[in-house]
């Protein structure tokens, strides 16, 4: 791969020598402006608003433009004349935890490669270093004429680099989020959870451009005289009002059914999503309640009989044990019955003690 930079690691007092390249390259299909009429190539030609003549590479320079039109020349020459240590260095600052860093600062991302026999060794040693301290190295560095912040981080066995945006290039996302307060359901977020599940992970290498393709496909068929043929696009949904639990049953059958379609095994493929119970509306609810009440008053009527036939029951098992003349109730009657007869045998005693 080409090199689009060359310099040096800064890392500490240690210097390791690098080439840049660049780890993706784009493969959308780029087109050209034609004049409809004849299919020419309609081309931007580089003029001076001077002169009015057109102007070649060679002859175009740079240039900043003040506030009131006037433009004032900068040469490659005063750039590097500039008192910046990262013109040719990528300067380590620090090393922090990878996930300190927020995706949105996110930029280009390079392969560091080490540049001659003499950069492997210290180029591996700060390989292994990243490795073992599980962090990333944030770092400055200039390309393109400005100085930029870049994160370094091992891919495989090699390092790579991610241009950084500066903090104050974050934008704050003021006015995106939804207006008002919205309340989300428990019913809701446990079907979102199982869509989740049901989806699952997937092989970021088996994804593709589909569009691309499609694109592709139309130009092949264009250039081989025939008309391409048009795929019945997905049913468009703007502005139209949707029963979000509905939909989000039907996602989580669709996903079933899509995983088991395409599992190896030629398993069932199809699916069912367990239907969430829903609280019955006020209309409904008030047969319930006079169920409830029904059931309250024949429970209050049955209790008085409950509550009589209890006392039957006892009256007859103390008539019964008295019968029997077993248990309490019998002694208990024997002392009411002693207690009783007591007058009268306390008479013939008195008329012995007068004699």
């Amino acid at each position: 791969m080409r090199s689009i930079w060359n310099g040096a690691i800064s890392f500490g007092l240690v210097s390791i020598p690098i080439k840049l390249v660049n780890a993706t390259e784009s493969h959308s299909i780029s087109f050209r402006q034609i004049h409809l009429s004849d299919g020419g190539r309609v081309r931007y030609r580089k003029v001076c608003e001077l002169d009015g003549e057109e102007v070649s590479s060679a002859e175009i320079g740079k240039g900043y433009e003040e506030a009131d039109g006037s433009v004032i020349p900068i040469t490659d020459e005063d750039l590097a004349q500039l008192p910046i240590a990262t013109a040719k260095t990528i300067e380590i600052v620090s090393f922090v935890p990878a996930d300190e860093i927020d995706p949105l600062q996110m930029d280009s991302a390079y392969y560091l490669a080490a540049n001659g026999a003499t950069a492997a060794k210290p180029y591996t040693l700060l390989r292994e270093a990243l490795k073992r301290s599980r962090k990333v190295a944030i770092a400055k560095y200039a390309l393109r004429g400005r100085e930029r912040l870049g994160m370094l981080r091992v891919v495989d066995d090699v390092i790579a680099m991610h241009g950084l945006l500066w903090p104050d290039e974050i934008r704050v996302p003021e006015g995106v989020a939804p207006e008002g307060a919205v309340s989300v359901r428990e019913a809701e977020l446990d079907l979102a959870d199982a869509l989740m599940a049901t989806l699952g992970e997937v092989e970021m290498a088996s994804l593709r451009d589909d569009y691309r393709e499609a694109v592709e496909s139309m130009i092949a068929a264009k250039a081989g005289g025939t008309e391409p043929s048009v795929a019945a696009g997905p049913p468009e949904a703007g502005g139209q009002v949707i029963d979000l639990m509905a939909a989000l049953e039907n996602s989580v059958r669709a996903a079933k059914a899509s995983r088991a379609g395409s599992s190896a095994d030629g398993g069932d493929q199809t699916a069912e999503v367990t239907p969430i119970r829903r609280k019955r509306t006020a209309a409904a609810a008030a047969p319930k309640t006079g169920a409830g009440k029904k059931s309250t008053a024949s429970s209050s009527g049955a209790a008085a009989p409950k509550t009589t036939g209890g006392k039957k029951s006892t009256t007859s098992a103390a008539a019964k044990k008295t019968a029997s003349g077993t248990g309490t109730s019998k002694k208990t009657t024997s002392a009411k019955s002693q207690s009783t007869a007591t007058p009268k045998k306390a008479a013939p005693p008195r008329k012995r003690t007068s004699a």
